[in-house]
């Protein structure tokens, strides 16, 4: 822009130059000829001059009405160009059709085609370091609360009867039956566990003996006492029956456990009375001290478990998320009709988002404009269009000396006649 403001200044200099080598020679029709065209071209090339420096700033320091446009009108400025763009530029059906016109699909493949499985490990154990350092036991604490306090406000029993339902068409139900009813045989097998559920028997028999006559007590005891009625059979019947309740997936307990789940899921959303029993008792679990505690140490313990897994050579966690990954990517890699699906719901989405908050693209667009400030604003136009202004002065001084020119031969030329 230097060069082009001494091009500018040049040509002006150059039109007063010829000016005064013009002078002396005024009286002749050349001279005359020559002095209008350098005179116009002066007159011109400063008229300009002043017109492009109003623009900017106050020409020579002097309060001149009008000048320094853009300093005293900045905000305006920004506004209309945010109305301007935002409002008949970037016109919601515009920016649709060149979304719709992206192949997100063919992006999607070559971006998973230059990915590597030891870029995703290497990308998540950096961004699972990162948030593992941010999360200090202070921000683990107020996360924690404020996840108490989310599942407060959110009523349980829909979200119960969606988890049930979800399992149910997923077939979970069974294996979580199965892996309980595993889980309990495998403990029973321990002897500490299964002594503790013959003393828990021995509570049971006591207690419902004690409530009956006596010619009933009479025949427990007897039974007791033929060895009928022992408790370390009742625990070997227990664990033989969980056994086979594992092992055979038509049993009938299995499928009654289908059932309680089933009707568990309907009570949900059609019983107003068990819906409010089980909110009652999500907020007093929730708001119980030691629950409130474990859940912070539970925190704590998860933040210097993951600490400790990330300084490890081998990190198990980047390995397993880095393991998906992998597979998500070579999934887009060989399957075009989901890179296609992903691309359609991705084009979808971005449109919703352009149609629903297009009315602050011009806010947005003003707030940029504005955030530059006078200065930053008078930088950016001299930057991009400096060059052309400057090419105004060298027109104007042009075109001003032809002008002159043009109005002097009209002059000789009504001399003549």
């Amino acid at each position: 822009m230097r060069r082009q403001r001494r091009l500018a200044l040049g040509v002006l200099l150059a039109a007063a130059g010829l000016a005064v080598a013009a002078f002396p020679f005024r009286a002749t029709w050349w001279g005359g000829f020559l002095l209008a065209v350098a005179e116009a071209g002066v007159v011109g090339g400063v008229a300009d001059w002043f017109a492009v420096t109003a623009i900017f700033r106050r020409p020579l320091g002097l309060p001149i009405p009008h000048t320094a446009l853009i300093p005293a009108n900045w905000e305006g400025l920004a506004e209309r160009v945010g109305a301007m763009v935002g409002g008949r530029v970037l016109t919601p059906r515009y920016v649709v059709q060149e979304i719709e016109r992206v192949d997100v699909a063919d992006l999607l493949a070559r971006g998973a085609e230059r990915v590597s499985q030891a870029d995703l490990e290497t990308a998540t154990r950096a961004v699972a370091s990162w948030a593992a350092e941010q999360l200090t036991p202070g921000t683990a604490s107020e996360l924690v609360a404020r996840l108490r306090a989310l599942l407060t406000a959110q009523p349980v029993a829909p979200t119960l009867a969606a988890a049930l339902r979800i399992a149910r068409d997923n077939g979970w139900d069974g294996r979580l039956v199965q892996a309980v009813v595993l889980g309990l045989a495998d403990a029973l097998e321990r002897p500490d566990v299964r002594a503790t559920v013959a003393e828990v028997i021995d509570e049971l028999l006591t207690r419902y003996r004690a409530g009956m006559g006596v010619y009933p007590r009479l025949w427990i005891g007897l039974a007791e006492l033929l060895g009928v009625l022992d408790r370390e059979r009742i625990v070997a019947a227990l664990h033989s029956g969980l056994r086979e309740v594992a092992k055979n997936p038509d049993h009938p307990l299995r499928a009654r456990a289908s059932e309680i789940v089933a009707e568990l899921e309907t009570r949900l959303t059609t019983d107003t009375a068990l819906a409010a029993r089980v909110e009652a008792a999500k907020n007093e679990l929730l708001a119980t001290p030691a629950v409130v505690a474990l859940l912070d140490d539970l925190a704590a313990s998860l933040r210097r478990t993951l600490l400790a897994d990330l300084a490890a050579p081998r990190s198990e966690a980047a390995a397993w998320i880095a393991e998906r990954l992998e597979r998500a990517r070579q999934a887009l890699v060989t399957d075009a009709a989901l890179r296609v699906q992903i691309g359609d719901w991705l084009k979808a989405r971005v449109s919703e988002l352009v149609l629903r908050h297009h009315g602050r693209i011009a806010e947005f667009i003003a707030n940029g404009v504005r955030a530059l400030g006078p200065e930053g604003v008078v930088r950016l136009i001299e930057e991009h269009a400096g060059d052309d202004l400057q090419f105004i002065r060298v027109n104007g001084t042009v075109v001003g000396g032809l002008a002159g020119g043009a109005i002097y031969g009209v002059h000789l030329l009504v001399g003549l006649l």
